[in-house]
């Protein structure tokens, strides 16, 4: 084992490229980031594509400017690993070439195919699921690609994500982690596995199963670096690829949250709240967790399509002050707005958003809406409304979490863009009426990943004396109790009950819609 030893983690996102030299003390040791120029390509409305080589040329990319920067720490690596985006797929041929570009998770197209067979028909009515049967059947995007181009799909010998394809090119072999394999893809979640052909949900997804390649659990070493991968990224041949997760459940271990008293909560481009649990536990009915970085256990998780994704719009369309003003003094447009949270009062003088500006699973006909105005509200009101608005919502989606999993949370965690402003990080203490914890770094997927490769070389005997070593709590904030009851009377009286009032207008707004 070399002295001071390295991982090196690739952190693939949706805005940009990481490559992290990671210590066994969650030090990020040493960094390089490149940021997309362009994050997604819309050749249609709604579309969101990338070109086939683009997160491997920018792993390459990232790699080679790293070493350069850091050769002398180079000897030091003991294993390499990788943690992207999820729900971002390709199709390959029988050469493992790429047929197509690959279509983000961000993409909005759809199928007109929302068929399945009778007898599951009969299941998802019973069990009140059959719009969400539909839309799952609509927004895959394999059904669309089997529909639309179906030369190019009776062509496509394996369908996959990013994580295999760079699995792929990094040691030769394709294969990808279970805790890596989330999105519109015939998975079971529960077994860990993919789905035995008699499976009731099985045909939602027109993928086959000669499509598939093989899943292992995380900690499993892929294979080692091949000189081809060792050419182009200027990473030592032969070191051990370990499979780790996707950025969500690398999150959630780089945060700590092991145990269900403790939530992970994301503030990214989609929010999200999370607990890990040995349990199998839905957070919504007919709604699989996903498996858990950790062997044999998932973490049920409520999302939040587009949360902070808000803040950009924001800023796009009502801070131009604020832009120009970052301008001259070289702080980020969010830090100013974000230091002006604290002029407006908690619930915004009445003001509420309910931040459902996309249809999911859950909510297949929502929309967004924003209630309460009044002559007295400005720019600022609005952008504390987002977010309070984006809390909300993760406050509903935990107490369900609870309640289907009956465990109660303690503490609660953040990561994500949004949580390095101390301002919202109190306001979402004072919202969840618990302890917030900030660790030492925002890179945080990068130290649960980099944990990972650490367990499965043997620095570390398990995730628990991985977390002990590498998880620094850097900041607490605790919950005010008078705001927190404040709070507590807008959600419960209030939030929860705005979305059954308003979805009849939203069905009706998209029948009236469609005939356009």
């Amino acid at each position: 084992m070399a002295e001071n030893p390295l991982v090196l983690t690739f952190d693939m996102g949706t805005q940009s490229a990481r490559a992290l030299l990671v210590d066994a003390k969650g030090t990020i040791v040493a960094k390089v980031q490149k940021i997309y120029d362009t994050p997604y390509i819309s050749r249609q409305p709604g579309w969101a594509e990338q070109p086939s080589a683009f997160y491997w040329d920018a792993l390459c990319e990232c790699a080679q400017n790293l070493k350069a920067q850091n050769e002398s720490l180079w000897p030091h690596i003991i294993a390499v690993t990788t943690s992207t985006v999820r729900d971002t797929c390709l199709c390959l041929d029988d050469r493992l070439e790429p047929l197509r570009d690959a279509i983000l998770w961000l993409d909005c197209r759809e199928s007109s195919n929302d068929r399945v067979p009778a007898l599951q028909r009969i299941f998802f009515a019973a069990a009140g699921k059959t719009d969400t049967c539909k839309l799952q059947r609509r927004v895959s995007a394999c059904n669309w690609i089997a529909e639309h181009e179906p030369e190019l799909w009776a062509k496509t010998h394996k369908f996959v994500f990013i994580s295999t394809w760079l699995t792929y090119k990094l040691c030769g072999n394709l294969m990808d982690a279970v805790p890596s394999t989330v999105g519109h893809t015939p998975i079971s979640m529960k077994n860990r596995t993919w789905m035995k052909p008699n499976e009731l949900t099985r045909p939602i997804f027109d993928v086959r199963d000669d499509q598939l390649y093989p899943l292992v659990e995380a900690g499993t070493v892929f294979g080692k670096i091949t000189p081809e991968a060792a050419a182009r990224t200027g990473i030592l041949a032969g070191l051990p690829l370990v499979a780790s997760g996707s950025d969500k459940a690398c999150e959630t271990l780089g945060l700590g949250c092991l145990t269900p008293e403790k939530a992970a909560l994301s503030f990214g481009t989609t929010a999200t709240v999370e607990i890990t649990t040995p349990d199998y536990v839905e957070p919504f009915p007919l709604i699989p967790p996903y498996p858990s970085v950790l062997p044999n256990a998932y973490t049920p998780e409520v999302e939040i399509y587009r949360g902070y994704w808000l803040i950009s719009w924001f800023k796009r369309e009502f801070a131009s002050l604020e832009i120009a003003q970052a301008k001259e003094t070289g702080m980020s447009p969010e830090s100013i707005l974000n230091q002006k949270l604290s002029e407006i009062a908690p619930g915004c003088n009445g003001l509420m958003l309910h931040p459902y500006f996309t249809p999911g699973l859950i909510m297949p006909h929502a929309r967004g809406s924003m209630i309460g105005f009044a002559d007295n509200h400005t720019r600022m009101h609005f952008y504390r409304a987002i977010i309070e608005g984006i809390n909300f919502a993760l406050m509903e989606g935990l107490h369900g979490i609870e309640k289907r999993s009956k465990h109660k949370v303690e503490r609660i965690y953040v990561a994500g863009g949004g949580s390095q402003s101390r301002e919202i990080c109190q306001i979402t203490a004072n919202m969840f009426g618990l302890p917030l914890g900030r660790i030492h770094t925002h890179e945080v997927t990068g130290v649960g990943a980099s944990m990972t490769a650490f367990v499965s070389q043997g620095v570390f005997k398990n995730f628990e004396e991985g977390v002990a070593a590498m998880v620094h709590m850097q900041d607490e904030f605790l919950p005010d109790p008078a705001q927190h009851m404040l709070y507590q009377k807008l959600y419960e009286d209030v939030f929860l009950k705005v979305f059954d009032r308003l979805e009849p207008f939203y069905c009706a707004i998209d029948g009236i819609m469609s005939r356009l």
